[in-house]
């Protein structure tokens, strides 16, 4: 059985702030993001910002993991290394990123263009964001875990999408993965029961042709296995007597529905 940690709301307060403050490099991220640019680069500068911002990188020598951020590209799924790859024109990015502050964890990620992109890699984003935000509404004080998951892949299979199966959502406090695992689908009506201060990093994974992923042979990156597009989108929410609290927060054009 999983060992879950409620929070209290001191917690759920700085949890908060550091799901805001990734939230913020993220914008600024992906603000940065344009034709021409590596993800290298990408890379550096929310490093820099991070220590403008005097947080410590949550996924920097994470078993390993040799960067700040993961940049996936088009059909990289998530944890892909930044290096010397060139953002072109069509293209589509995944940005995840983790810190501690205060001795909690932020993680959040999104999606963007880069430029103009195809109309079936909008509308692949654009389902990715509504099944994270049906998935957000469902952390609620009362349903199981499984309507979490449910809600979630519910969006990205009846828009003819496919959710990876072998990554997920997970809990988050002071550390960055704690329990429970949320899986991106799921039978409603199974699995704990949502209480009071539960804090959910909810992920949802969509790819356009199929379920079935690879792995790159640097050990990290995550691609689909027929080389269609992939996206990621992830926020963080506490489970509270008034409803879901999200606490990491970007408008909506950072999802890819303005961008």
């Amino acid at each position: 059985m999983p060992t879950i940690e409620l929070k209290s709301s001191r917690e759920i307060a700085l949890l908060k702030q550091a799901g805001q403050t990734a939230a913020r490099i993220l914008r600024k991220v992906c603000e940065a993001v344009q034709p021409g640019v590596t993800t290298r680069e990408l890379n550096a500068k929310a490093e820099s910002w991070m220590r403008e911002q005097n947080v410590i990188p949550a996924f920097l020598n994470y078993r390993g993991y040799p960067a700040v951020l993961c940049t996936s590209v088009n059909d990289e799924v998530v944890h892909s290394i930044p290096g010397d790859r060139v953002l072109k024109h069509g293209d589509l990015i995944s940005i995840d990123i983790g810190i501690y502050q205060n001795g909690y964890c932020g993680d959040t990620a999104t999606t963007i263009a880069v430029g103009d992109v195809s109309p079936a890699a909008r509308r692949l984003m654009n389902v990715g964001w509504e099944s994270l935000q049906n998935s957000l509404a469902a952390a609620r004080l009362g349903n199981r875990l499984g309507d979490v998951s449910y809600a979630m892949g519910e969006v990205v299979e009846k828009n003819g999408f496919y959710v990876v199966h072998e990554y997920g959502g997970h809990g988050i406090g002071r550390r960055m993965h704690e329990d429970p695992h949320v899986a991106c689908s799921g039978r409603s009506g199974m699995g704990i029961r949502l209480q009071e201060g539960l804090v959910l990093a909810l992920e949802v994974m969509a790819n356009e042709k199929s379920s079935a992923i690879d792995h790159k042979d640097d050990g990290w990156t995550v691609v689909t296995a027929e080389h269609g597009l992939s996206v990621h989108y992830e926020d963080m929410v506490a489970v509270t007597a008034n409803g879901p609290e999200i606490l990491t927060e970007l408008p909506e054009g950072m999802y890819g529905k303005g961008r």
